[in-house]
């Protein structure tokens, strides 16, 4: 097996780790997921490097890790396509807190910051963290960087940040290390609503700049 392939290592009596090397979790949980069979599962969650396959008896376990080796060739196959989700388009002010320093780190202007994060191939990659925040994948090389050495304590909800590959749309509430760059007005986790997370893996999101 190519070190690039994903594989399978048991977690638990009733559970498959899918190790995703070289495919991205979000890719690997969306195709899962379309399987007419994956309705008979108790979870599937992606996180950053892995999806966690959750059976409802440990009688499936083995019949369950067939189905899996199947559903991983196909998705690391040549010519594969990931199964497509929505997209979402999120409207942006691009004046956050950080946008300045940002700038300066990466000797771009915040304008070209905000015209090369709205032309990223954004799409959620898994869930984390706290209810509603969602991990984005697809910032451009140029605007990568580490978190912030010191988080702060809370962030309100609609700001837009960014560390490393990915991007965050703060739900409101919780700590923050992440580079503010921007502002939207769209509630993506709203505790009223069926169902309360706007978002779902393997969602395309387009962030649009708008004006102030």
């Amino acid at each position: 097996m190519s070190p690039a392939e994903p594989f399978l290592r048991r977690a638990g009596d009733r559970g498959w780790l899918i190790e995703c090397s070289g495919r991205r979790p979000a890719e690997v949980a969306t195709a899962i997921r379309a399987q007419p069979w994956a309705s008979g599962l108790r979870e599937i969650v992606p996180a950053a490097t892995t999806v966690l396959v959750v059976a409802e008896t440990l009688a499936e376990m083995g019949s369950l890790a067939g189905e899996l080796s199947a559903v991983l060739d196909e998705v690391g196959g040549r010519g594969a396509r990931p199964a497509a989700g929505r997209t979402v388009v999120i409207p942006v002010r691009y004046e956050g807190a950080d946008l300045a320093a940002v700038a300066e780190r990466v000797g771009l202007t915040p304008d070209e910051i905000a015209r090369r994060h709205t032309g990223g191939e954004h799409a959620v990659g898994f869930f984390g963290f706290a209810p509603g925040f969602a991990y984005l994948d697809g910032v451009p090389e140029s605007l990568r960087l580490p978190r912030l050495p010191s988080p702060r304590p809370r962030v309100a909800a609609g700001v837009v940040a960014i560390a490393g590959n990915q991007t965050v749309v703060y739900p409101g509430g919780t700590p923050g290390g992440w580079h503010q760059i921007g502002v939207t007005t769209v509630r993506l986790w709203d505790v009223e609503a069926q169902p309360p997370n706007r978002l779902a893996v393997g969602d395309r999101v387009v962030f649009e700049a708008v004006a102030s």
